[in-house]
């Protein structure tokens, strides 16, 4: 029966499938800057959840090593078994439990490239937005930028537009919905730092969904080829942004954004010996990673990242 706790918290646990290192995973929610809607402090994640009408705010943390995680999601409100199910899914997307890390560790063993990067690496796991417009908000945000610049300035748009929560202690926001967004104008937007076209992009993406004439839901179970080019339609959207929302907004677990700086900075160090290639090269070699080109790239980044702090 639903029911609600004496003190207005609820908490359940699971555990499950290994391999899952919680921090490795989690770790891009602090690497670029606070993130008011994503607050990593004390060993756990605060976040808010969309149950229904209700916002949930709730902490999601792991204990045990890596090859036996136990999840522990923490919530304030109402204990319903709506509300475990929701916040279940959540956490099961932002700790990228559905990537079949067997599977890639089996073909990675045969890469030259990627073997090395297994050990170091192990039990990290592709973190999925829940939420697709956040994904969008953060990619559009991220054009042509440093990370560092581009989490700041979607942390301002996350204060102004979103809603303040309380969950053990930690303030965290939920991320603004789009309609909140629609309303906002050129100038707001600039007075935080986004460009005037990003101010335009997030705003038109903003009142598309809020009148429903983009359901990004509706794309979950669209072809990758469809999502790309419904997303493209968009104003302010290109492949690299439509690439990313299927690997991080969506799962997909076979794609490869390889107009991605990053990605090809990574492609290049770690594959060619430091030499420059085009789009097309990475999209080549990337053919070697299939079906797991999600992955591959997810590890590749993550390996630059590590190389990078030893050498620092």
């Amino acid at each position: 029966m639903p029911s609600t706790s004496p003190n207005g918290r609820g908490f359940f646990v699971f555990r499950p499938a290994p391999p899952l290192d919680f921090t490795l995973t989690l770790e891009r929610y602090r690497l670029w800057g606070p993130d008011p809607a994503n607050v990593y402090t004390d060993a756990g994640l605060h976040r808010v959840a969309r149950v229904g009408p209700r916002a949930v705010p709730f902490r999601l943390a792991a204990t045990g090593p890596v090859g036996r995680p136990t999840v522990r999601v923490e919530f304030t409100g109402s204990d319903t078994p709506a509300t475990r199910a929701a916040l279940r899914a959540e956490a099961c997307r932002l700790l990228g439990l559905d990537a079949d890390l067997a599977g890639f560790y089996a073909q990675a063993a045969t890469d030259p490239v990627l073997a090395p990067l297994v050990s170091p690496l192990f039990g990290l796991r592709p973190s999925i937005t829940p939420d697709p417009f956040e994904m969008l908000v953060g990619a559009i945000s991220a054009q042509q930028v440093n990370l560092t610049f581009a989490f700041a300035t979607r942390a301002r748009l996350i204060r102004r537009f979103g809603s303040p929560h309380e969950v053990g202690g930690v303030t965290v926001y939920a991320f603004p919905a789009p309609a909140a967004v629609a309303e906002a104008d050129v100038a707001t937007l600039r007075a935080m730092q986004f460009s005037t076209r990003k101010a335009e992009y997030l705003i038109d993406l903003a009142r598309v969904l809020a009148d429903g004439r983009l359901d990004l839901a509706g794309l979950s179970d669209a072809p990758d080829d469809a999502v790309i080019e419904r997303l493209t339609a968009q104003r302010g959207l290109g492949r690299w942004t439509a690439e990313w929302f299927l690997a991080r907004g969506l799962g997909r677990p076979d794609i490869c954004p390889a107009g991605d700086l990053g990605v090809r900075r990574a492609v290049e160090a770690l594959c060619f010996r430091g030499r420059a290639c085009d789009t097309a090269r990475v999209r080549q070699r990337a053919l070697k990673w299939r079906p797991y080109r999600s992955l591959a790239v997810h590890y590749l980044l993550a390996g630059m990242r590590r190389a990078r702090a030893l050498a620092s």
